[in-house]
């Protein structure tokens, strides 16, 4: 293994076990690199990062730029490099960060549009017919995204002992290594109860610590959640983006529709300042501009 593998190998071990990046997540930053690593090797040469500087950098991102790559996915693969070189400054393989005064370019602000109240109800009701393994699996792993709003990593990684069924919570692991305790509502307590039974029935179960499994008993997979929720959806939803995400926006919209303090919100998502979690409310401010309009003396519907 030459001195550039390992330390890719090194970097993605920090990301996995360290940061708790998932695995799709860790391919990703060291697809970046790599993408990174052959244009200074073609361009100038070199076989190392650690050796570059802001301007060679800021000539990969005109590169990109050129090639009709949008501004999202270039800060995207400038964030996986700046990570990169952070970790190379923690174990001491550089001393400064040539990012460290690079600004992102500038993206269009994406409008994440939740499910309506009625396409969950739409989605649970085709749900309460699944009765074996599989399908109960997949109701309770809907109802875990819109009854908590927890996001996909967490879902996949939570582990049969983080599930209270006698207290009703559930203990997550977030971002940063970050534990909550989450409130479970009673149809989930239900659904829980039917799926561990069922769960704990497969003839073959290989990743025993884990709450989701795949019918071959081994923990399930990002692409898999992913497919789930968008098959579910597909049936109810004209939506274009049908996502696990899409459910944590949701139910955080959803919450703060019916009066939910937003200060409570942000403590079940798990983020780490309000600023996070105030991209949810411009639907209840839509919501509330909808009721005021409809029921206000002086708006223009009451005329």
């Amino acid at each position: 293994m030459s001195a550039l593998n390992k330390e890719f190998s090194y970097f993605s071990e920090y990301l996995l076990h360290e940061k708790n990046y998932s695995d799709l997540t860790v391919k990703a930053y060291l697809t970046d690199l790599e993408s990174f690593l052959k244009f200074i090797t073609q361009e100038y040469g070199s076989n190392s990062i650690q050796d570059v500087n802001y301007a060679q950098i800021r000539r990969w991102i005109v590169m990109l730029v050129e090639s009709k790559i949008s501004n999202r996915t270039i800060n995207r693969k400038i964030s996986s490099l700046n990570s990169y070189f952070k970790f190379l400054i923690k174990t001491e393989a550089i001393q400064s960060n040539p990012l460290s005064k690079h600004k992102a370019l500038k993206t269009t602000k994406k409008v994440q549009i939740p499910f309506s109240q009625k396409e969950m109800e739409d989605v649970m009701q085709i749900l309460e017919s699944e009765t074996d393994f599989e399908g109960v699996r997949n109701r309770l792993i809907v109802e875990l995204f819109y009854a908590t709003g927890i996001r996909r990593i967490e879902l996949i990684q939570i582990k049969l002992k983080d599930i209270d069924l006698s207290n009703k919570t559930l203990k997550v692991l977030g971002k940063r290594n970050k534990e909550r305790l989450i409130p479970l509502i009673d149809t989930v307590v239900t659904t829980a109860k039917t799926y561990i039974r069922l769960r704990n029935s497969l003839e073959n179960i290989e990743n025993h610590e884990y709450l989701f499994l795949t019918k071959k008993g081994l923990k399930i997979y990002e692409t898999l959640v992913y497919r789930i929720i968008n098959e579910y959806f597909s049936k109810a939803s004209l939506k274009v983006k049908k996502s696990p995400h899409i459910l944590r926006h949701s139910f955080a919209t959803h919450l703060l529709n019916e009066g939910a303090d937003l200060n409570a919100v942000k403590e079940l998502l798990g983020h780490s300042s309000l600023a996070a979690t105030q991209v949810y409310t411009h639907n209840s401010i839509a919501e509330l501009k909808k009721v005021y309009d409809g029921a206000h003396p002086r708006s223009k519907n009451n005329t």
